[in-house]
């Protein structure tokens, strides 16, 4: 009988954080197109020169410590961490493991609508080093990056599929946007993960040596990264088709495969020590509290409140969550009163419709929260109908005038004794049709809509006209 195996997972997440300088130096921390623009001598460690510490970077590293739930140190110290790298110009990186940001926390996470827990070990601040070009026959080195702040995350070996992991960092995602902490754009190399990956037995009891797979740069990459390597490993272990060893590997996009770096050294082999440098800094209670209050309600939230409290689709809810200016918008559509299920379907369908026409933000979308209730006050209170409201909200945006300049000129007919006489008239002058219909032609009914439409420009109150048409036509 094949022994039963799963895969576990652990995860050490980088994500560079937004400041206007970089962590230990007076560097421009800003994505640029062009090589080699934002550095410093700190950045290029030139003789003589000395780290200063980004007291904004520390800040954001303690929020996100919080969102965590970890137990924040009570001083920050940082250490060097000795490897030699053409990327790292000091042959060190100035990073912690002495007194971590944070250690020991925990974060909830939604995985197919149920909600999962991740074990956090520790987070630290860190500076990220330089990025590596590889081409044909050269390398080329662009210390853009070099000394961008890098807030990275380590969790426990928590979780058992690609599936666990990939729905975890898309929330840590999320989170790094909500608060404004990070862009977190994977396109431009601001999150990338280090993917720890071992095989267990029934018995939860580790069959395989931990494979840390390095530097993966998307999240479909990371996906890939994990399925080929438990395919491997168990390949391997169950049919000894390669000798397992703790190992450091890269991921290859070409091949979809992973491929052996070297051989995985431990924490000693980086021969960690307190950078000298670099005074401890204090983080106070009162900065703490600052922090916290700092904190906007994080997606997983917004997302447990849209499907509890405003019976909202789980699609909608998804949708709206995405992206916290959209969140943001809904939520001040509710705050004017707006109907939940009519805002949802609004923002969901037609506002991000139009946004998606040229990929842009809602922060620069004409209609406002305030113009949207305009229309949708005016179909509740039957003054215009669905389709005159769609033609409002498109003109609106075309000509940049507020909705109500359209309402009146486009209002419903709604009064009934006026709608009886007309209605009247029109049966009386077609009562070839009127017989037709009570033999039993009944689709004629939408021929005397139509001729009531025709007849009032299309203002006549759809529901209204048919309830009457109903009843003359039936007398």
């Amino acid at each position: 009988m094949e022994e039963k195996l799963h895969v576990v997972i652990g995860l050490e997440m980088h994500c560079e954080l937004k400041s206007n300088s970089k962590v230990f130096s007076t560097g421009k921390n800003s994505y640029s197109d062009t090589a080699n623009e934002n550095i410093s001598p700190v950045d290029m460690a030139f003789p003589g020169i000395l780290p200063v510490l980004n007291k904004y970077s520390v800040e954001e590293a303690c929020k996100m410590a919080s969102i965590l739930h970890c137990d924040i140190t009570k001083y920050m110290l940082f250490d060097r961490k000795h490897y030699f790298y053409p990327d790292l110009p000091k042959g060190y990186q100035i990073t912690q493991c002495t007194r971590p940001v944070g250690i020991n926390g925990y974060i909830e996470y939604d995985l197919s609508n149920e909600i999962k827990r991740a074990d956090i070990t520790d987070i630290h601040l860190e500076e990220d080093a330089a990025a590596l070009d590889h081409m044909h026959n050269t390398s080329t080195i662009d210390y853009n990056r070099a000394g961008v702040p890098l807030l990275e995350v380590v969790t426990e070996p928590c979780f058992r599929s690609a599936e666990e992991a990939i729905a975890f960092l898309e929330n840590m995602i999320k989170i790094y946007q909500y608060t404004n902490i990070s862009d977190a754009d994977t396109k431009r190399g601001q999150v990338r993960c280090d993917v720890n990956i071992s095989l267990a037995n029934e018995n939860n009891e580790y069959v395989t040596p931990r494979v840390e797979v390095k530097n993966v740069n998307s999240l479909s990459n990371i996906y890939n990264t994990i399925k080929y390597e438990e395919k491997r490993q168990k390949n391997a272990y169950l049919n000894h088709t390669e000798e397992l060893v703790q190992e450091t590997r890269r991921y290859d996009e070409e091949s979809n495969t992973t491929i052996r770096m070297r051989t995985k050294v431990d924490a000693i082999d980086y021969k960690y020590f307190v950078e000298p440098n670099i005074p401890p800094y204090e983080i106070s209670s009162d900065l703490l509290d600052k922090i916290t209050k700092e904190i906007p309600e994080l997606p997983l939230s917004r997302k447990q409140r849209y499907l509890n409290e405003y019976n909202l689709t789980l699609e909608d809810a998804n949708t709206l969550i995405k992206n916290k200016e959209i969140s943001d918008y809904y939520d001040e559509c509710i705050k004017l009163g707006i109907d939940k299920i009519q805002a949802a379907n609004w923002v969901t369908v037609n506002i991000l419709g139009e946004l998606n026409k040229d990929n842009s933000s809602i922060k620069d979308f004409y209609i406002t929260p305030i113009y949207l209730k305009q229309i949708i006050d005016s179909i509740n209170n039957n003054t215009i109908s669905s389709k005159q409201a769609k033609e409002i909200f498109n003109k609106s945006i075309v000509d940049k005038k507020e909705p109500k300049e359209y309402l009146k000129e486009n209002a419903q007919i709604s009064d009934e004794s006026y709608l009886r006489d007309l209605i009247n008239k029109i049966v009386e002058n077609n009562l070839e049709q009127k017989q037709a219909y009570l033999n039993g032609r009944t689709n004629l009914f939408d021929y005397f809509v139509g001729q009531v439409m025709k007849e009032t420009k299309g203002k006549a109150n759809p529901n209204m006209t048919k309830e009457i048409l109903n009843e003359v036509l039936n007398k």
